[in-house]
Order: structure tokens, then sequence, then C-alpha cells
């Protein structure tokens, strides 16, 4: 299918592996150029060799978003190496899977510094690009615990809401500039940091991370867990011509595991 993004330039906030990585190779194999930031050199650099080998343009650019310098320098050495800013896609994120009464301040500060202040600094800085072109993508990625409660994940609902709410606050704020901005919620998604979490519900409920996966993919409708590429799916849709006046929303892609309704 085309989506029509050929030459445009997306920058992928924590690309490097998982969900975002996913999300730059599919743009890539849409004729996307690639700038993606993260901590890790080596993970960043072998990344970029993939999303070279589909023909397009990749700048791995070593990035903390829960610094603002960091994010400022990603956006204008991307910019300056692209000559554009078409799409940007929030994904880095960090968590600790663990009950309330386990989380502290330091905890609470991170978390919300490195993903809900990391997506609203990288969108600021990428707004004057987007503005005067006249055109632009932001794809927030949050989560379902926006929706739920999660016992060892109460960090991440409280953050994912927040991501949520801004997508709602700035898509309204950007409108005029023919900038769209939509949020993705992942449902249980196979990834290192699942690994990471099932590992520690298997700890507490003393069974096997076997069968906690085994428990979780039966909470989900579809019958299986969600695979990184779904995700990407969902953010090559509110990139593409076919979301052009769809702004403001936010999908979940979780198989049918919320059971909440939402208007």
């Amino acid at each position: 299918m085309n989506f029509d993004l050929q030459e445009k330039v997306a920058l992928v906030t924590g690309g490097g592996r998982g969900i975002g990585k996913a999300i730059a190779l599919s743009l890539a194999q849409q004729g996307v150029n690639i700038a993606l930031c993260g901590r890790t050199p080596e993970t960043l650099e072998q990344t970029a060799e993939e999303i070279r080998a589909h023909g397009v343009q990749a700048w791995p650019i070593v990035a903390d978003v829960s610094r603002l310098p960091d994010v400022q320098n990603f956006v204008k050495q991307a910019a300056a190496e692209a000559g554009r800013v078409d799409i940007l896609v929030n994904n880095a994120v960090t968590s600790l899977r663990a009950p309330f009464d386990e989380q502290t301040d330091d905890d609470w500060r991170y978390h919300i510094d490195v993903k809900l202040m990391g997506y609203i600094r990288s969108a600021r800085e990428v707004l004057p690009y987007m503005a005067q072109q006249g055109w632009g993508r932001i794809v927030n990625i949050g989560g379902m615990t926006a929706r739920i409660a999660a016992p060892l994940r109460v960090t991440n609902g409280i953050v994912n809401a927040g991501v949520a709410n801004f997508t709602k606050q700035f898509a309204g704020h950007v409108a005029p500039h023919n900038i769209t901005v939509n949020c993705v919620h992942p449902g249980t998604t196979a990834t290192d940091r699942m690994v990471t979490g099932f590992e520690r519900y298997a700890r507490d409920a003393n069974v096997s991370v076997a069968e906690i996966e085994k428990r979780q993919v039966a909470q989900i409708p579809m019958g299986r867990l969600i695979q990184p590429q779904d995700i990407a799916s969902a953010v090559l849709f509110f990139c593409s011509p076919m979301a052009d006046i769809v702004t403001g929303q936010a999908l979940a892609v979780d198989g049918g595991s919320a059971t909440s309704v939402n208007y």
C-alpha cells in the first residue's frame, strides 16, 4: 500500500529498538528519511543501517529527551541534515514496574520528565519547521494504562493520561498550520520492556513467566500479543493522506482487551 509519504522526513524518539524501531522501519519502507534518537549509540547505528537498506537516509543521533538541550540538538541537527521536518513520532519512554508504595519521588519525576515532558519538548521544537511549511504530522505513543488502573504501572497510567490530554490540547493549537496531532495507545506489546514486566508479575505471583504470558494473552479477545508492527501500522495511518482531517484523537491498538467505553 502506498501512503504517499515518499521523501518526507520523520523524527522518531526512542527509535533504536522495540516499537520505535518498528515505526522507523515502516516509515522507511514508505520512502521516508528517518532521524532517530536514543541513548545507546550502538543500537541507534544498527537500526540506522536497517533503515538505509530500504534506500532512504537515516541519521542516528544520541539524545536523552529528559534534557532540553539534547532535544534541541536532536531537532536542530536532524533539520540541518535533512533540510526539513515533516513527521514527529514521540516514542521515548522509561518506566519502573512496581506497586505504588515502591515508587519514589525520583521514579515519578523521571518517568514524567522522559515521556510526558520529552514529548512536549520535542513537539515544541519541531513546530516552527512544520508551521513554516504548512504541513506536519505528530504522533504520540501513549499506552492503555491511560484508560485502566494497573497496580504495577501506576506512573504509566498518570503519564499516559497526560500524553492523551496533551495530544488533544496541542492538536487544537497547531491545526491552523495544517498539522495533525494524534495518539496511539499500545496494548500488551511484545517488546523487551514487556518481558521485564512479565518477570515482575511472575515473581509476585510465584509462577513462571510463560504462565504470566498465557494469562495476559487470555485477556486479549484477538488471542495474541500486540506486535510492534501493529503499532507502526496505526502510526502510518495517522501520517497518511487517509487521516488528513483526523486530529486530536487517541487510538487503542490492544486487540480488544480494554473493557472501557470511550466516546
